[in-house]
């Protein structure tokens, strides 16, 4: 449910993951609110847009005593945690999960302990929900959290430390369960599976699967921060693709793969440079959907960018145009 203060404007902005793309955007977009007092915010890298009038500090979310020490002297009132590493996004599958861990314990720990923290958005994703026989094809919020791979148990560990602290403290937690952030600048397994050149595709089925483009996410985290939002959330671009379909789409050629074929499949893509997870491949086997409707309702994303104009921006970017020589300048 939404709170009904949410206008009443917020007063400090603790970013945690500001250095990524989301992060980054989020920053910019809260920095455009009035209704938004101080920003700041840390990562294990510097953001790569321009912040105004945002505190950006290079701290490794696994190191506890630089996070506490920073996140106590701010003493934040609102959280946007973007600190949750999709596995082989910007670190591989182990580091992702331990970093994961330790900024969600010791950023909301620290936040919730200095006393003014009043609400959380946070990422999650429809990985919590799980693939396979007895879960819905296309699970609502109120569907059973049954996580079938590691980055779904991740998100659920990461929603049950941010709803555990929000009964302790009467903190409201929003939980963005996204379906896969897909644009030209973010760091996606998914997004360099498609754009190799040869995909591996299900021999015999074409799931369909969701999309959200990386505006879009970073606009439903403000949303939900700045609205106060209580509860989770399916947030999902309208439409679907499919494995077949986004490989028609790029131009790829397409590898039918079945059973023991996918560890395969997996050996040779991270030899091409593009990690494939195992809930990447859950993903192109089963496909993996979400109702979103009730987070376009109360976040107000009436303009989100369909799964099919997600896709075209992917391959678009993917496209490399050669100087010729006479168009160089001397």
């Amino acid at each position: 449910m939404a709170s009904d203060d949410g206008d009443v404007g917020v007063k400090r902005v603790l970013i945690t993951g500001m250095g990524g793309e989301l992060g980054t955007r989020a920053a910019q977009l809260l920095e455009a609110r009035r209704e938004v007092g101080e920003i700041a915010g840390f990562d294990i890298d510097p953001p790569r847009r321009r912040l105004r009038r945002s505190q950006f500090a290079r701290i490794d979310p696994r190191d506890r005593e630089r996070v506490v020490e920073f996140v106590t002297d701010f003493a934040p009132t609102a959280i946007a945690h973007f600190g949750v590493d999709e596995p082989h996004s910007r670190l591989g599958g182990h580091e992702a999960a331990e970093a994961t861990e330790a900024c969600t314990v010791h950023a909301l720990g620290a936040a919730a302990r200095a006393g003014e923290l009043t609400r959380v958005a946070l990422r999650s994703g429809l990985v919590v929900y799980g693939r396979g026989p007895g879960r819905p094809l296309v699970p609502d919020e109120d569907a059973q959290l049954a996580p079938t791979n590691h980055y779904g148990r991740m998100c659920l560990d990461v929603e049950a430390i941010a709803v555990g602290i929000g009964r302790r403290h009467a903190v409201r937690v929003a939980a963005l369960r996204y379906a896969p952030i897909v644009g030209s600048h973010i760091p996606s397994p998914l997004g360099r599976v498609l754009r190799l050149p040869a995909v591996p595709v299900p021999l015999l089925e074409d799931p369909p699967f969701c999309l959200v483009h990386q505006e879009d996410a970073a606009r439903a985290m403000v949303e939900a921060l700045v609205r106060g939002h209580d509860g989770p959330l399916n947030v999902v671009a309208p439409g679907a693709t499919s494995p077949w379909q986004a490989v028609r789409l790029g131009g790829r050629v397409p590898v039918p793969v079945f059973g023991l074929g996918w560890r395969l499949a997996a050996r040779v893509a991270e030899l091409a440079g593009a990690p494939m997870p195992e809930h990447t491949i859950e993903l192109l086997r089963l496909g993996r959907a979400g109702d979103g409707d009730a987070a376009r309702r109360a976040l107000g994303l009436m303009t989100m960018r369909p799964a099919l104009e997600i896709c075209a921006e992917l391959y678009d970017w993917a496209t490399v145009t050669p100087l010729r020589a006479s168009a160089a300048v001397a």
